[in-house]
């Protein structure tokens, strides 16, 4: 299916069985859930989704499983998020093979490239494959920034189509439009700095709380769309707090544990990731409580 590359792409987890293998079932009732609730597009096997978690065999049969329950109804993308670029490629290759729509890359793991290093590495994935291509951003995470020149050196790179922008810093998104005009897509990447994206021109949002809150997360999207920002900001602001759980090093388990609050998923993670306890688990049970007690009508 292709990739019209605008809206709420929810992130989603990888449900897990109580032996830690994985639930396809729960993963395709949450699929389905949450297209039916109007999001525009799915984003599997990203890091809410563990895939440094996750087999090479497994990541395949998730691919395959979401795009079955997708069933052609929105774009499904597939993070790429492997040790080597040779193993990027082998992956990029087999996700074209299964009928996925494009692929969200990340730079090598473990390895914390250059920005040199990190560029050989999307070209090399992008000559790999005809699909279309995302560069997901982040350094804070990843601990490699793709400046504004180093995206000049992906301009010719035909299928490199879009950025996953998640410095935190909203002026890239200005700065990205200033140097390149309408050459590279701009996703939002953090889900606390949203709507400020989209009010600067993001065209679209990759979003962990979604999982959570789709309708809110879809209804914020088409407020900002529409210029209706006084009633985008009020449940952006009624949102906040939430959306901050997706800042955090334990942003998997905020994430789960709040699917779970919500009856929508397991809070279940492979180690080292362990659930919340303490203080952390307070806390994201105090969020999301408060919130629901708050939460505004959405039509």
């Amino acid at each position: 299916m292709q990739v019209d590359w605008q809206g709420v792409y929810p992130a989603v987890t990888t449900q897990f069985k109580e032996d830690f293998s994985i639930d396809h079932h729960a993963n395709g009732e949450m699929l389905d859930r949450l297209i039916n609730e109007g999001v525009h597009g799915i984003v599997v096997c990203g890091t809410v989704g563990e895939n440094c978690s996750l087999s090479s065999a497994e990541k395949r049969a998730v691919l395959k499983h979401a795009i079955e329950v997708a069933d052609g109804r929105v774009p499904v993308i597939s993070g790429v998020a492997e040790t080597t670029t040779a193993a990027a490629v082998a992956y990029a290759r087999d996700a074209e093979a299964l009928g996925i729509s494009g692929l969200m890359v990340m730079p090598g793991m473990v390895y914390r490239s250059t920005e040199r290093e990190a560029i050989y590495h999307y070209q090399t994935i992008a000559r790999a494959t005809q699909l279309p291509v995302m560069i997901y951003n982040n350094p804070v995470s990843y601990g490699v920034d793709l400046s504004v020149e180093g995206m000049a050196s992906l301009v010719d790179e035909q299928n490199i189509v879009a950025v996953k922008e998640s410095t935190e810093d909203t002026r890239r998104i200005s700065e990205l439009y200033t140097a390149f005009g309408d050459r590279f897509i701009v996703f939002s990447g953090v889900d606390d700095v949203a709507l400020e994206s989209l009010m600067l021109g993001a065209t679209g949002w990759i979003s962990g709380l979604t999982n959570v809150f789709p309708k809110e997360s879809v209804a914020i999207y088409n407020l900002a769309m529409q210029g209706k920002f006084e009633q985008a900001r009020e449940l952006w602001r009624w949102f906040l707090p939430l959306l901050r759980l997706d800042t955090v090093p334990t942003l998997v388990q905020c994430i789960k544990l709040a699917e779970q609050l919500a009856g929508r998923g397991s809070e279940r993670v492979r180690a080292p990731r362990l659930p919340l306890q303490g203080a952390e688990r307070a806390h994201v049970e105090k969020i999301y409580n408060q919130a629901i007690a708050t939460r505004p009508k959405v039509e």
